[in-house]
């Protein structure tokens, strides 16, 4: 089974970066924010599950690639 999940960042602060996140790239429900020292994300509404992860590891990974946050992306497996 495939999944995809979108994100889309839509603020940086210099604490925090908020990313919005979704299985539909049209429609991102969810939000996260990321610790920008950490590079720790949690879930705003509290629910980390599969879709929460598969962002966060990504926009992890990105940042690891360019030592920038990416301003969208997608996860696929």
């Amino acid at each position: 089974m495939a999944a995809l999940v979108y994100f889309r960042k839509v603020s940086q602060t210099e604490m925090t970066v908020e990313y919005l996140f979704g299985f539909d790239d049209t429609e991102l429900p969810r939000r996260m924010v990321m610790d920008i020292e950490s590079r720790r994300s949690r879930p705003i509404d509290g629910h980390v599950d599969y879709a929460f992860l598969k962002a966060s590891r990504k926009i992890n990974s990105m940042y690891e690639e360019s030592h920038q946050w990416p301003e969208r992306g997608m996860s696929a497996s």
